[in-house]
């Protein structure tokens, strides 16, 4: 759903579910020659609050490693980055999506 939500936006997407270590990015997208780090966060229910808010310090920090290693690895130099979250959440039936760009900065 997330994907599909940004391809509807014009975004390109690079890749999904990229795992390093003990570390994922959801999403690795493009969009006007900036590199986006998509963090998801789904919910089913409204029961644990808000699911953007679950995107804490911690976890940030990990995306943060894990971005780094990305550029490392495909030998991605002088390129704008940022890091998005998609929360996604069910409610009366209807799925929401909601997208923060820069979310979050390290």
């Amino acid at each position: 759903m997330a994907v599909a939500f940004l391809k509807n936006k014009n975004f390109e997407i690079l890749e999904k579910n990229y795992r390093w270590a003990r570390g994922e990015i959801d999403i690795v997208a493009r969009k006007n020659g900036v590199l986006v780090f998509v963090e998801v966060k789904t919910a089913r229910s409204r029961n644990f609050g808000a699911p953007e808010t679950w995107v804490t310090p911690r976890k940030q920090q990990q995306i943060g490693m894990v971005a780094e290693r990305y550029l490392q690895e495909r030998e991605i130099h002088d390129t704008d980055c940022r890091f998005d979250v998609i929360a996604v959440q069910s409610h009366l039936g209807q799925w929401r999506i909601k997208h923060i760009e820069n979310a979050f900065w390290l």
